[in-house]
C-alpha cells in the first residue's frame, strides 16, 4: 500500500508547479546540457556529460519522488484539530528537565515555514505526539534511549 502524504493545498500546489516545470523545461535542458557535453567527444574521459548525468539522475529521482506524492496526497484542510497533536498542527513540546521551548510543524517536510522545524508524524517522536493532548507527556524510543516530552502548545 502507498504511503499517504498529507499536504496543504498550498503545499500540493507548488508541489504540482515544480512537478510540471521539472517534467517539461527541467527535461528539454538536461538533454541540451547532454547533448552539447557529447559533441565535445570522448565520454570516457568528459567531466561535462558525466555532471549532466548526473544532474539528470537527481533530477529524475525528484521528479519520481514528486509524483508519487503527489499522485497519493491527501489534502489537509486549514480546519485542524486543536485538542490534540494531529498533521498540519505547530505544536510546543518541552523535553523532560528542561524549560525550552521547541515548536515543530507535524508534517511533511514539504510543508516547511520560516522559522519553525518540521517533524514527521512518522518518526519515533512524531507518532508519540501524534494523538497527545495539552500538558500530556509522552515518552519515546531515541537512539540514546527513551525520551520524554511534554505538550506545552497545540496551534493551526
Amino acid at each position: 500500500m502507498a504511503q499517504t502524504y498529507q499536504l496543504s493545498q498550498d503545499a500540493f500546489d507548488r508541489l504540482q508547479t515544480e512537478y510540471d516545470d521539472l517534467t517539461t523545461r527541467g527535461r528539454i535542458e538536461i538533454a541540451q546540457k547532454i547533448e552539447a557535453a557529447r559533441e565535445l567527444g570522448d565520454l570516457k574521459e568528459n567531466g561535462d556529460y558525466h555532471a549532466a548525468k548526473e544532474e539528470q539522475g537527481k533530477m529524475e529521482g525528484r521528479i519520481g519522488h514528486l509524483g508519487a506524492m503527489l499522485e497519493n496526497a491527501e489534502i489537509v484542510t486549514g480546519d485542524v484539530d486543536l485538542s490534540e497533536v494531529s498533521a498540519g498542527c505547530v505544536v510546543g513540546i518541552a523535553f523532560a528537565g528542561d524549560d525550552d521551548i521547541e515548536k515543530y510543524l507535524i508534517g511533511s517536510i514539504e510543508e516547511r515555514r520560516e522559522g519553525i522545524e518540521v517533524m514527521s508524524a512518522g518518526s519515533a517522536m512524531g507518532k508519540a505526539l501524534v494523538g497527545a493532548k495539552l500538558n500530556e507527556t509522552v515518552t519515546f524510543e531515541a537512539p540514546a534511549g527513551p525520551v520524554s516530552v511534554t505538550v506545552v502548545s497545540i496551534e493551526p
